[in-house]
């Protein structure tokens, strides 16, 4: 259904899109007309985004339709239509950062200043670049010899001071050089909060067995601890270059070229627990499992540097009332397994862990939810998850002008 959608979508957009979507003067005179059509319009195709990769090009042709018109028509000027439509204009301008060519993280400063500020939380320790240990951790089958070294580190290291490491199977996401690798190293190197110095999360993609193309991708993921509960977290890929000498150079993806993504579709809340593919964890590291995700909980509430208001991409998953489920679902809904575990919201919020908004990734949500790791502590069939996701994006992304969405309903202002 929502195919068909994007396609009747894609048809009339690509058509209206290609002239000025709404003259000025017609927009400033309806300016409801314009906003319910706009809303309507990029809810829809955000969903059909959000459901198939294939989508992505009419969601964007949306948004940069929206965001021209804006500009052109100066409606961010207007204090009258920034007073009345201050969610829509917010919104339209946080997700629109990622289509800037000098934004691809989507901050709000450019990729090249968020590097340069940000160096001294994004490096890659010294030790876990030495020559040896790059090659071994590069294949599955001397991943041994790596962890050795780890261990030998640890071995001259104080206590709290101590790498905290462990290899695994990703069960949600390739690395971003390669869709299909899910083989994972990862070295949680401690830091110091009284001093300002960053946890670091170290993670190696792990080239498969008896594969030759090897995996580049290593990805820093750094938590700074703050006094109030909260942490700022930043983020960097670095991708190898596996030199035909046999040594291997390690720089940043963005300053080799290779372009970046918006790090914050998959990490609304800073870093993320590991849910590892079953079984992918020896018993000689499943304490070092448990450690990582015990530091992931005890690190409060993922803020971003500043370099992210994610409040104004507005409220996420769950986030419904009562009264709009009754409405949506039927009285009797709120009665079911799946209704009473719909509360993403009560820990994924602005205050907590991060709102499951929009942009946001599908696989992800999806696996955590129907895989059985989301909602946590709860125990589900696998038919009441499947009805928690479907109804999780129902709710979300619905545009039914009597019945409208979360999504839908805050850009327009008639939600908190």
């Amino acid at each position: 259904m929502h195919f068909k959608a994007w396609l009747i979508l894609a048809t009339l957009l690509f058509g209206v899109n290609g002239a000025q979507a709404a003259p000025c003067a017609q927009v400033k005179a309806q300016p409801d007309a314009w906003i319910t059509a706009r809303v309507n319009a990029l809810v829809q195709a955000a969903r059909n985004a959000f459901e198939t990769d294939n989508a992505l090009p009419v969601y964007e042709k949306v948004l940069d339709g929206i965001v021209g018109t804006i500009r052109e028509c100066k409606l961010s000027e207007d204090h009258d239509f920034v007073r009345q439509y201050r969610n829509f204009l917010e919104f339209v301008e946080a997700a629109g950062l990622e289509r800037r060519s000098d934004h691809e993280l989507g901050f709000l400063v450019s990729d090249k200043q968020y590097f340069t500020e940000t160096r001294q939380f994004v490096g890659i320790p010294e030790f876990l670049l030495e020559p040896a240990f790059l090659k071994n951790v590069s294949r599955y089958e001397t991943l041994g010899r790596a962890k050795s070294y780890l261990r030998q580190l640890n071995s001259s290291r104080a206590a709290d001071e101590r790498l905290i490491f462990f290899s695994y199977k990703s069960r949600h996401l390739g690395t971003p050089d390669n869709d299909n690798s899910y083989r994972r190293l990862l070295v949680v190197v401690p830091g110091n909060a009284e001093k300002g110095l960053p946890d670091k999360w170290v993670q190696f993609g792990v080239t498969d067995p008896g594969m030759r193309a090897r995996v580049r991708n290593v990805s820093v993921v750094s938590a700074v601890a703050a006094a109030n509960g909260t942490y700022n977290a930043y983020f960097k890929d670095f991708y190898r270059t596996y030199r035909r000498n046999g040594s291997i150079a390690v720089e940043g993806r963005w300053e080799l070229g290779e372009g970046d993504d918006n790090c914050a579709i998959c990490h609304k809340s800073g870093i993320l627990p590991i849910f590892p593919v079953r079984g992918t964890v020896s018993a000689a590291e499943q304490q070092a499992l448990l450690t990582v995700n015990e530091r992931f909980r005890s690190y409060g509430s993922a803020r971003f540097g500043g370099y992210l208001d994610e409040r104004k991409l507005g409220p996420g998953l769950s986030s419904a009332s009562l009264e709009d489920r009754r409405q949506r679902f039927g009285p009797a809904f709120e009665k079911t397994p799946a209704a009473k575990a719909m509360v993403c919201s009560s820990c994924h919020n602005a205050e907590r862990l991060g709102a499951l908004n929009w942009p946001m990734d599908k696989v992800l949500i999806k696996s955590y939810v129907t895989g059985g790791r989301m909602p946590f502590g709860q125990s589900l069939s696998s038919r009441d998850r499947q009805q928690i996701y479907s109804s999780l994006i129902e709710e979300y992304f619905a545009t039914d002008n009597h019945k409208p969405g979360v999504l839908k309903s805050w850009l327009l202002g008639t939600t908190p």
